[in-house]
């Protein structure tokens, strides 16, 4: 199309703007001057200048930042290195003295080790740099001492030095680390010194070993090997050799990196001669080819951008220079601004932006693009005149670190939600992992499920409007995995299969809708728990219609307050916990409840006229912590008892793994809930045995553990994750109440809003997290430490690949509790006798008629009703119990007291003795309800079936021509054959 066609063409077709507007549009396509153009070169040109449009907006963008914040530490000098350990997910930070802290991914101090060499712990040996090996799990510290040490992460006592290197000519004063990701055998330590020299260690394999062991010190693996630097430089250890140069001619060397696109080492220093030198390597001879940049009055720090091909050097000139480094002869562009010496500079990387600080502690944020300060950020930092800077910027989590001296300030962006990966169109509710399909299910407030491939991450399948527009709140499989159940809010439960067929519908909500928090099904009854004091019951065996009512609970109502959640321990134990803190021990056979528990009393129930609290007895805990409800007084606590949600039990957990060690005090339940605190349980002898602050943010937490009870993971409502270690955490029973925390394996923020659900799995033997919020997103990642994955993002996972972590030995941790528990045969109640050997699954359905089930979709319901939030201080009529506490016995049989027998009081024969007649008469036999037969197809079948309809019309019409066209050739054939004869 020619310029002329071109334009009356787009002025007739689009029907706004000139022809002279056009024909500029024109001139910019066709960049050869041809005189034509196509509609490829058209839509080329719009697509690449959409894309720098873009670039240009998302350069142009100013964060916005939160209030400074300086970070509570135990460091007394001066901070030497801040950095990120994506193993472990934590930040580490290290002080001249060698005070080494260790920062969860919240930003809470959770341990501080002391960082110095064996042989020398005087006064004056420094810490001078720290880096991160991260594919061999370990960090390089560098001392005054001319000493780097090399301490291992993985040691479960603190960081135990692993390699010494000693003998070096200058004191190391900043280091770098880097590792080829696609071969992490291959990587590069390079560290400059105070004589101006610039060496580098390049490790061939390192994931084997860093340096060469000798032979005495593989016997004891945790001895520290002292290398000489010499013999490094000798070529004596064969997995690794050296390089090295001294441009800088006995300057210090402020900062050094190696650089993989470069395939060079960059260094700087404060002298105005060589002040950056790029180290080339050569690929076929171990030496180094050296360019350098003289910058006037030197530099403070530089920093590397590999998509952009540019070095930003903070000059002691006050200026920021951006140098391609292939030309040495001057800067590609000045940054003017500051009015003092810049002492940073690093890249905002994904917004192609700058970040430099001076000393006059002014922030400037540059668009490199344009060479422009779009944001200047002069906040409250200290008014120190003499001070010592670090600047660390960690983009993946938008968390600017600056020090001074000892104090560690924080300057946080605002997040942008817009861009979060969404596996739901509405808040997720629920998550669960079906072990059998090893799919994750995930429903949300939209009554849509979704199920997921827990290997990669793929969503299979989505049933939509399970419940109409109802949100859906819980769900629960049965035991054989193969049926699904969905509470809503409006009252109702529905068992689905995995074909998206409904078989059931369970009435909760008599009058209307309701708030359905968990179902419990057990061997012989579906229990419904969800704000109400007492438990909604079905039992399955009484199924025979596609709607089913709820039936009476046989234990009655026993909570003050609402339940909000159960759990159940075979054979026959189930716990209920409810909004003012207690926990009901049932017998699930007889449906009746023998006894309470709460953090301030306990007390036995013998009827239901019974219900008066007392105070905690000796249990093995002492006095309790806590006021009573209604002996509330003025008086220290950990939490008060009298502000209403602050003990709600929002999750109860059986730890099915230590069934054996209950007997001798061990703890066997946990629950959690109200303020963030965790609480772990004896049933056996009801006794609290220990609590502890989850998070200390306060606030409802839930929580999840794995199948061995090895790990804890709680969540709140800011969207943090803890995982605890709990495999030896509560094996015995102590006399007072543990508060000590068990060890935080990790605690990071995987969701931008509240966790709605967890669930811990274990496919392929690595022991994974899978938690929902209500930020719309489905989250998986590894109990140890590993990348975050979220359901429904482009990019798909390998979950062996994703989550390579050391497996865990389940029966070692099995033995280890079967070793901790003693062998002794608990005395069990009447209300704990065991139950009949396992049943099948509530839902077998062999001798089901399904011919009367509705299929989906259900009737949409359409509710339109606003749910009211419950109050926090609820008015009602709390009935009180006055009953004695029932001292169970405990002890092996040999350590039994044997005394004289008391004597027993006469005992009134019960009345099936008395009157036999009545109980044990013969009754007719009752008629059997008919079960309804099989409709006859005729009268479920609208039509008869003609397989012919299966096929379509063009083809049986052709069919049809064909046959047609064969009689008559035949029928011709026929005729003439005839007239031959004839």
């Amino acid at each position: 199309m020619s310029r002329e066609e071109f334009m009356q063409s787009m002025t007739e077709i689009v029907g706004w703007g000139t022809k002279e507007e056009y024909g500029k549009l024109f001139d910019k396509v066709d960049v050869a001057q041809d005189g034509f153009i196509d509609w490829d070169k058209l839509t080329s040109f719009l697509l690449l200048t959409l894309y720098e449009n873009e670039e240009r907006a998302k350069a142009t963008v100013v964060p916005q930042w939160k209030d400074l914040e300086f970070l509570p530490g135990k460091h007394k000098d001066t901070i030497q290195k801040v950095l990120f350990l994506k193993s472990l997910s934590c930040y580490l930070t290290i002080s001249k003295e060698g005070l080494l802290g260790i920062w969860g991914e919240n930003l809470k101090l959770q341990e501080t080790l002391p960082i110095t060499p064996d042989a020398t712990k005087l006064k004056h040996l420094w810490v001078t740099s720290l880096v991160p090996l991260e594919n061999v799990n370990k960090i390089a510290v560098a001392f005054t001492s001319k000493e780097i040490c090399f301490y291992d992460l993985l040691s479960k006592e603190g960081f135990p030095c692993q390699y010494k290197l000693q003998g070096l000519k200058g004191t190391p004063i900043c280091m770098d680390y880097w590792f080829d990701p696609l071969d992490t055998n291959e990587s590069i330590l390079s560290f400059g010194d105070v004589t101006g020299k610039v060496q580098a260690i390049i490790f061939m394999m390192a994931t084997i070993s860093l340096f060469e062991r000798p032979a005495s010190a593989c016997e004891n693996e945790e001895a520290t090997v002292t290398i000489n630097w010499a013999e490094v430089l000798s070529g004596r250890h064969k997995c690794c050799y050296t390089l090295k140069h001294e441009l800088h001619h006995g300057e210090w060397v402020r900062q050094v990196t190696y650089n993989a696109s470069l395939d060079a080492i960059i260094s700087s220093t404060t002298n105005n001669t060589n002040t950056v030198v790029l180290a080339w390597r050569q690929k076929s001879k171990k030496h180094l080819h050296m360019t350098s940049f003289n910058i006037a009055q030197g530099i403070h720090a530089f920093d590397y951008h590999s998509r952009l091909n540019l070095i930003a050097t903070a000059g002691i000139n006050n200026k920021v220079c951006l140098w391609n480094p292939y030309v040495v002869s001057k800067p590609v562009g000045v940054l003017w601004g500051h009015s003092a010496s810049v002492i940073a500079v690093q890249f905002f990387a994904s917004r192609k932006q700058l970040f430099s600080f001076s000393q006059d502690k002014v922030l400037r944020l540059w668009d490199i693009q344009h060479q422009l300060s779009i944001q200047r950020i002069a906040c409250s930092f200290p008014r120190s005149q003499d001070f010592r800077c670090l600047f660390h910027f960690d983009e993946a989590r938008g968390r600017l670190f600056i020090s001074f001296n000892h104090q560690l300030a924080l300057l946080a962006m605002e997040r942008e939600a817009s861009k979060r990966v969404k596996s739901h169109k509405n808040a997720v509710t629920c998550v669960l992992y079906n072990s059998v399909l090893k799919q994750v299910i995930s429903s949300d407030a939209g009554s849509t499920v979704s199920f997921w491939m827990i290997d990669t991450g793929q969503k299979v399948k989505q049933f939509t409007g399970c419940h109409g527009n109802a949100e859906i709140s819980t769900m629960a499989l049965d035991a054989n995995g193969m049926r699904l159940l969905t509470g809503s809010t409006d009252g109702t439960i529905k068992v689905w299969d995995f074909n998206g067929y409904c078989h059931r519908t369970l009435n909760v909500g008599q009058e209307g809708a309701v708030n359905i928090s968990q179902i419990l099904v057990l061997k012989k009854t579906i229990l419904v728990t969800g704000w109400d004091r007492a438990m909604t019951v079905f039992r399955p065996q009484n199924f025979n219609q596609s709607s089913i009512q709820p039936e009476e609970w046989k234990g009655g109502t026993q909570h003050q307050d609402d339940i909000l959640c159960a759990a159940f321990s075979p054979p026959q134990t189930l716990v209920t916990g409810s909004y003012d803190g207690e926990i009901i021990l049932w017998n699930s056979q007889t449906e009746k409840a023998h006894y309470v528990l709460h953090p301030d009393y306990q007390r036995l129930l013998t009827s239901k006229s019974d219900i008066k609290p007392q105070k905690l007895l000796d249990v093995g805990r002492g006095c309790p912590s806590h006021p009573t409800a209604e002996q509330a007084a003025p008086g220290g606590g950990s939490f008060e008892t009298g502000t209403a949600g602050n003990n709600a039990v929002m999750r109860l957990c059986f730890l099915e793994a230590r069934k054996d060690i209950a007997a001798t005090g061990g703890a066997d339940l946990v629950s959690c809930g109200g303020s963030g605190y965790v609480r772990f349980w004896n049933t056996f002898k009801k006794q609290l045995l220990a609590e502890f602050l989850a998070h200390s943010e306060g606030g409802s937490i839930i929580m999840a553990t794995d199948k061995w009870n090895r790990y804890l993971t709680t969540g709140d409502l800011d969207g943090w994750l803890n995982i605890w270690n709990i495999e030896e955490y509560c094996l015995h029973s102590s006399e007072n109440k543990v508060t000590q925390t068990p060890t935080l394996i990790r605690s990071f923020q995987p969701h931008e809003d509240q966790i709605s659900s967890l669930e811990m799995c274990e496919p392929g033997g690595s022991s994974l997290v899978i938690s929902s919020s209500a930020d719309c997103s489905v989250c998986v990642t590894h109990v140890r430490g590993a990348a975050v994955w979220i359901f429904g993002q482009a990019k798909q996972w390998q979950i062996e690949n994703c989550f390579s972590l050391p497996k865990e030995d389940n029966n070692l941790t099995k033995n280890k509790i079967q070793e901790e528990s003693v062998r002794e045969v608990p005395l069990l109640s009447k209300e704990e006798l065991c139950l009949d050997p396992t049943e099948p699954s509530l839902f077998d359905e062999k001798n089901k008629d399904e011919s009367t089930y509705n299929v989906r979709p259900p009737e949409v319901i359409n509710l339109g009703i606003k749910y009211k939030k419950r109050t926090a201080h609820k008015q009602k009529a709390h009935n009180v119990y006055d009953s004695e506490v029932i001292q169970k016995p405990s002890s092996v049989f040999r350590s039994l007291s044997i005394g004289a027998l008391k004597e027993v009081p006469e005992v009134n024969k019960p009345a099936f003795l008395l009157d036999p007649e009545k109980y044990f008469r013969e009754e007719p036999e009752e008629e059997c309800p008919r079960i309804p037969e099989d409709p006859s197809p005729s009268e479920t079948l609208k039509a008869v079936f003609v397989e012919k309809n299966l096929f379509p019309k063009d083809f049986l019409d052709r069919e049809r021509r064909a046959k047609q066209l064969c009689q008559e050739i035949s029928s011709e054939v026929k005729i003439k054959r005839n007239k031959k004869q004839l």
